[in-house]
């Protein structure tokens, strides 16, 4: 249902044409009333309308002044005059802006009838053309992305290629001046989404295209640097946003041969949103990063030295050697590069080399072991040492135990071979944690793991075990075996003998004779 608005400071005249015009266009139109211009262009301002009906002379404020009001609105609606005067500077101010019908009071309804056919003809063929273009704007938009993200995608890509299927898909318009910028966020939602809705709802100057790349981040190739700077202090507004986003901004390109170039500025410049405190969100232009200082050079001893400690109880000098990793001078000053390579260098010589040397760790290293994989998993370097470092100290804590436990199988190993050789003499607990070096109580308790029942146990059955072969193989008599196997005396051996087999020691050489 189209918008009318009737202005005539003649009561009858203007509710008279609204009934006129509801009867023979029934539901075509929702029809308002003012009684001069000025209330005429205070509804129009709150509201806008598809059609404005004013009379010329009117108090307040005439025709001619609404119409120039209404001229000068970002949305102007069909205009229709109506005149007691055929005066021919009237006619002529009403064509200078643009108005649609000029008819003479009396009103002949067949004429205003016909008037208002023509307009609505007009304002439909004038939707039609903005729907088409809207559509074209929409294909030609949609194949520009398609083409930038084909170019920006590819890591071969010729600039004479680059500039082709750019030229091809309409994206000369930014020629000869333009800048990328990347914003990264991880709050997507937010951030990204608002960005691209203030970009496409501004009112800058400059050419611009917005699009999402397949990292969740909001790409723009723009004509107007100054639009980075508007989004960002425009996100900055938002309730929660600081230290939330960063951008990353190409310097000027000129020529569509760069723009993969460009993009790659961009993408650099971001990187630098890892050094940046926690509360900060800022433009990162890539021209300022050439003060940043690209001679450091990862220190081999220090990763070495991280290495080769893990495992021991060095904890403090591991710490000290992975400050001097990320010591204040370099957070300050070096390339983005040194950053890299030292992550790759922790990655590679010390987490990854832990992992082959000691196996597969808890789930939560593995869980830290797998942020730690990219500086980039992180809001600030200061949270990617955080994790480095606690990673570094639960692998060491791991690798400890591990060897522990290896040692611990060794000295288990030499325990028991020192019982089987020496299981005949007076043996105890004692005499044997002291044969390999380890504390008593210790001992105990490693021994009852390792071996599943407690040291007097374990050596009983080593002596009956020692005693039935030699029943079975031998005439002795039991008093001496029982001395052999390091029984004080032969009462003793026979009731340790029926505790463990159930039968006495006698009983068990009888029923081997018969075997």
């Amino acid at each position: 249902m189209r918008t009318l608005l009737i202005a005539d400071d003649e009561r009858n005249i203007r509710v008279g044409l609204k009934a006129m015009i509801e009867r023979e266009f029934p539901d075509r139109y929702r029809i308002e009333l003012a009684a001069d211009g000025k209330q005429a262009l205070a509804i129009c301002e709150a509201e806008p309308f598809d059609i404005v009906i004013t009379d010329i002379r009117m108090p307040e404020m005439d025709g001619i002044e609404l119409i120039r009001a209404l001229a000068s609105r970002p949305s102007v609606p069909a205009l229709l005059i109506l005149s007691g005067y055929d005066d021919f500077q009237y006619a002529k101010e009403a064509i200078k802006h643009k108005v649609k019908e000029y008819l003479l009071k009396p009103i002949v309804r067949e004429d205003l009838f016909a008037a208002l056919d023509r307009i609505e003809t007009e304002l439909a063929q004038e939707a039609s053309i903005h729907d088409r273009l809207e559509a074209t704007d929409r294909y030609r938009e949609g194949m520009q992305v398609n083409t930038l993200g084909y170019v920006w995608a590819r890591q071969d890509i010729d600039p004479d290629e680059v500039e082709a299927r750019c030229r091809d898909a309409g994206l000369s318009v930014f020629e000869p001046s333009y800048y990328v910028g990347i914003l990264a966020s991880p709050d997507f939602e937010r951030n990204v989404l608002k960005g691209k809705e203030f970009l496409e709802s501004g009112d800058s100057e400059g050419r611009k295209l917005a699009m999402e790349d397949k990292d969740g981040r909001l790409v723009v190739l723009t004509t107007n640097p100054e639009r980075f700077r508007d989004m960002t202090a425009y996100l900055g507004t938002l309730p929660g946003a600081a230290g939330t986003f960063a951008a990353g901004i190409s310097e000027r390109g000129e020529s569509l041969r760069e723009l993969k170039t460009k993009y790659e500025e961009a993408r650099h410049a971001l990187k630098y949103r890892i050094l940046l405190g926690r509360s900060e969100s800022a433009l990162i232009r890539y021209g300022q990063l050439r003060l940043r200082d690209a001679s450091y050079r990862m220190p081999e001893d220090t990763v070495r030295k991280l290495a080769n400690m893990l495992g021991t109880d060095r904890d403090k000098e591991m710490k000290m050697l992975l400050m001097e990793l990320f010591d204040p001078k370099a957070l300050a000053e070096a390339d983005i590069a040194y950053f890299e390579s030292v992550s790759q260098a922790l990655n590679e010589r010390v987490f990854d080399q832990a992992f082959r040397t000691y196996g597969e760790a808890s789930v939560d290293i593995i869980k830290m072991h797998r942020m730690a994989g990219s500086l980039y998993n992180f809001a600030s370097i200061q949270d990617y040492i955080h994790n480095v470092e606690s990673l570094l100290l639960r692998l060491s804590e791991y690798a400890r135990d591990l060897k522990s436990a290896h040692v611990d199988q060794k000295e288990m190993a030499r325990a028991l071979a020192y019982i089987h050789a020496n299981f005949d003499k007076d043996l105890s607990m004692a005499v044997v944690s002291n044969h390999v070096s380890l504390n008593y109580s210790y001992f105990s308790e490693r021994f009852k793991e390792h071996t599943g029942e407690s040291f007097v146990n374990y050596l009983k059955k080593i002596r009956i075990q020692k005693a039935k072969e030699l029943l079975a193989e031998t005439d002795e008599r039991i008093y001496e075996i029982s001395r052999r196997v390091g029984f004080e005396n032969p009462k003793q051996f026979n009731r340790v003998f029926r505790e463990i087999e159930g039968i006495t020691a006698m009983e068990y050489r009888q029923k081997q004779a018969l075997a």
